[in-house]
């Protein structure tokens, strides 16, 4: 997939997180896609997890001092940078002291997710568009990795659908099974309906009285990776409601040339229209 422009927004990288499953692969993909010679940003949230001199975090003062507006409240949002190990490959951070200082990621020290997750998730993948933006660089691929992304798809196809950065970019949502991405928030919709969006724009986040992100992340996404062997039936079958085009990502292929395959496919689908 040579001079490709490849966008990753991952929720978790190794070995700036180790969560779960996609960690590893966030950080396997952008070292494999380079060396077949895909041009690349790497874009993920810096949690409080992170030891910013261990990996030599620094501030990018050029792509930084945006505010993000979240449920009718501005955010700062700062921008930090890093090189993969062994790599000169980069990682942009998007930084807030008020969602992503804290020294844990996704739940309280009792195990229960945080109240504000959705306002994180919102935060992040508008953020992350922005940040896009202001690189003044047109990815041909956006490929997304966990409910933390969700929400990026169907921004790209909504409220950013004019936006010429992303007229010819195909979105992928790469899917692993989690609890924290199906939950009951009767805010969510006004929460997650940035820009001109209204709450009812977020209808396919809605199943069975409970909002469901990856259901929604792939009814906006022009094609969906099963990433993880755990993904419910329950998932699988929303999805394939949708009639995407899926890749299973399954332990006994070449996962990474799968996907790069995949890649390839959504573009030769997109010169055939």
């Amino acid at each position: 997939m040579s001079k490709k422009k490849v966008l990753l927004i991952t929720q978790e990288m190794d070995p700036y997180t180790a969560l779960s499953e996609i960690s590893d692969i966030a950080a396997k993909l952008p070292q494999y896609l380079h060396q077949n010679g895909c041009e690349l940003r790497v874009l993920m949230p810096r949690f409080g997890t992170i030891n910013e001199r261990r990996h030599r975090l620094h501030e990018v003062v050029r792509l930084s001092g945006m505010n993000i507006i979240v449920n009718d409240d501005d955010f700062p949002l700062i921008i930090k940078v890093a090189s993969m190990p062994n790599s000169r490959l980069q990682v942009y951070f998007l930084d807030n002291d008020e969602f992503f200082k804290r020294k844990s990621v996704f739940e309280d020290a009792d195990g229960y997710p945080f109240k504000d997750n959705v306002d994180r998730a919102v935060f992040f993948c508008k953020g992350a568009i922005e940040t896009v933006k202001k690189f003044g660089w047109s990815p041909d691929i956006v490929h997304c990795h966990g409910w933390m992304t969700s929400l990026i798809p169907m921004y790209i196809r909504t409220a950013y659908k004019t936006e010429p950065i992303f007229q010819q970019s195909r979105v992928i949502y790469s899917l692993y099974e989690s609890p924290l991405e199906r939950f009951i928030d009767p805010e969510f919709s006004d929460k997650a309906s940035i820009n001109n969006l209204k709450p009812e724009d977020l209808h396919m986040f809605e199943h069975d009285g409970q909002i469901s992100l990856h259901r929604g992340g792939a009814a906006f996404a022009d094609g969906v990776i099963y990433a993880s062997s755990e993904v419910s039936d329950t998932s699988r079958e929303e999805v394939a409601g949708f009639d995407k085009p899926t890749h299973e990502a399954t332990p006994d292929q070449d996962v990474l040339t799968g996907y790069i395959d995949f890649y390839e496919s959504l573009h030769a689908v997109e010169a055939e229209v």
